[in-house]
């Protein structure tokens, strides 16, 4: 198999991947990113969540509204400039992301053991750091 072959394979089965564990999720996947980001990047504003999530920023707005409404987040003024808004996640929001995280990662570790064997299992945990290197390289790292 050249690069290229071996790259769409990895693309479709790492898409594969991620859709399954995602099936268990409870919450739209936009709301799950959006609390996601705030998670790993700390306070941002909804033009910067928008931007990261490549999406609008009426699309970002809207998702950030419900997460408001349900007091998974919360705004506060930024600090550098009034007319725009930091928004951080509340404790709630924490949790609620934690939750769909174990979700995921249950999901997974069924997976896992009911599919690989033992040798198996040793294969994909010395091929983590290889994929955390793609990762990276792919975010320009």
């Amino acid at each position: 198999m050249d690069d290229r072959q071996l790259a769409e394979e990895l693309r479709l089965t790492v898409g594969r991947l991620v859709r399954t564990v995602r099936s268990a999720d409870t919450m739209p996947p936009g709301e799950a990113a959006v609390l996601g980001y705030l998670d790993r990047g700390g306070p941002l504003t909804t033009a910067e969540i928008a931007q990261q999530r490549g999406v609008s920023h009426q699309s970002a707005a809207k998702t950030v509204k419900g997460l408001l409404a349900q007091g998974l987040v919360r705004a506060e003024a930024h600090p550098d400039d009034g007319r725009k808004l930091l928004l951080t996640l509340t404790p709630a929001g924490r949790d609620r992301l934690a939750e769909e995280r174990r979700r995921r990662a249950d999901r997974l570790g069924s997976a896992i053991n009911a599919v690989l064997s033992p040798e198996e299992r040793k294969t994909l945990e010395a091929a983590l750091p290889l994929l955390s290197r793609l990762s990276t390289h792919g975010n320009g790292e």
